[in-house]
C-alpha cells in the first residue's frame, strides 16, 4: 500500500524548480499556472532568493504548483490505479485534493492563491510567529502553551509540536522551555493554524463557496483528525477551517500505520515529510522526489504493487 504526501509551506529551496523545467510538460504546466494565478512562478522557482519565496503569498501557490505537476509526472502509465492514498501537510492539502481529483487545477491554484494572499493579509494584524518544540513531554508542552496564551498549530509526530502566537510569549518559551525540550524559532511571519488566522478563514469560506469539488477518487486523509474523507464538499470545508485549527500530521501517520502503508512517496519539494515517517513509521520504505533524478525510484515502488 503506497501513500503519496504533499508537503506544506517551508518545504520551498531557492531554485528547486530549476531542474523540473527540462521536463517540456513540466515546464508548460507551470507557465500556465503562472498565467492562471499571476505570478510568475517560473521566476520564483528557480532565481528568487529565500526572503522572496518565504513570503506566504508567494510560497503555498510555488509549492502547490510544484506538487501538482510532480503528481502528474510521478503518477503515469496507469500508476495512478495503484497508489492507494493520498495526503498533504498544511497548504499540501490543495496538492492532495487536486491529485484525489476533489478539485481541477485551476480550481485548486485558484484557491490556494486566494489562501496565501488571506492569511499573509491576516498575519499582517497583530505581530505573531512560530516555533518548533522538540522533545518535550505534550502534556507539559501544552500546559505551558496554554499559560502563555500561544497555541498548538502542528503536531508533526515524532516529538516535534510546532507552538503560534505573540512573539514576546514565544520568546518566554524559549527562555524557559519544558523539561528536556528545545526551542527553534521558525522564519515565518504569522501564528499560522490558530485563532489568528480567523479572517482568513472568513475570506476563503466566500471563496469555497464558488468551487463545485467532486467526490475523491483516490483514498485522502484530512489533517483535521487523520480520517479518511469521503465526499468533496466535506473535504473543501475543512480546507477552509484547517487555516485556523491544527495540523494533525501525526495522526495522518498513524492513519497510514492502521491502514497497512508499505511505502511513502513525497513529492516536490520533498524532504521533510519522509523525515518525519522514517522515525514515526520506522521501517516503511520511502522516496523524496527533491529532482527528475527521483523519479524511476519512486515508479520502482508502485510498480512493485503490481
Amino acid at each position: 500500500m503506497i501513500v503519496v504526501v504533499c508537503p506544506g509551506q517551508g518545504s520551498q529551496t531557492p531554485g528547486f524548480l530549476e531542474p523540473w523545467l527540462a521536463l517540456p510538460a513540466f515546464d508548460a504546466g507551470l507557465r500556465q499556472i503562472s498565467s492562471d494565478v499571476d505570478l510568475d512562478l517560473v521566476t520564483h522557482g528557480t532565481v528568487s532568493d529565500a526572503d522572496t519565496i518565504r513570503d506566504t503569498a508567494i510560497a503555498q501557490p510555488l509549492i502547490v504548483a510544484a506538487g501538482i505537476l510532480t503528481l502528474e509526472a510521478l503518477l503515469t502509465d496507469g500508476r495512478r490505479d495503484r497508489v492507494a492514498g493520498i495526503a498533504g501537510h498544511s497548504v499540501g492539502e490543495l496538492t492532495a485534493a487536486a491529485g484525489a481529483g476533489i478539485l481541477k487545477t485551476a480550481d485548486a491554484v485558484r484557491f490556494v492563491r486566494e489562501r496565501g494572499m488571506a492569511m499573509q493579509a491576516a498575519a499582517a494584524l497583530v505581530p505573531t510567529g512560530m516555533s518548533a518544540v522538540i522533545g518535550a513531554d505534550e502534556t507539559e508542552l501544552l500546559t505551558r502553551v496554554a499559560e502563555l496564551g500561544l497555541e498548538p498549530a502542528n503536531f508533526n509526530g515524532s516529538g516535534q509540536i510546532v507552538v503560534a502566537g505573540a512573539l514576546d510569549a514565544l520568546a518566554e518559551l524559549a527562555a524557559a522551555p519544558p523539561h528536556r525540550a528545545r526551542v527553534i524559532p521558525l522564519q515565518v511571519a504569522g501564528a499560522f493554524h490558530t485563532r489568528y488566522m480567523q479572517p482568513a478563514v472568513e475570506r476563503m469560506t466566500v471563496v469555497a463557496g464558488s468551487l463545485n469539488p467532486n467526490d475523491p477518487t483516490l483514498r485522502i486523509w484530512t489533517n483535521r483528525d487523520g480520517s479518511q474523507v469521503a465526499t468533496g464538499i466535506r473535504f473543501l470545508d475543512l480546507l477552509v477551517g484547517q487555516v485556523s485549527s491544527p495540523v494533525r500530521w501525526d495522526r495522518c501517520m498513524e492513519a497510514f500505520a492502521a491502514a497497512g502503508v508499505t511505502g511513502i512517496i513525497e513529492i516536490a519539494p520533498a524532504g521533510a515529510l519522509v523525515g518525519l515517517a522514517k522515525r514515526a513509521l520506522k521501517g516503511v520504505p520511502t522516496v523524496a522526489i527533491r529532482t527528475p533524478d527521483d523519479l524511476p525510484a519512486a515508479w520502482a515502488m508502485i510498480d512493485q504493487q503490481s
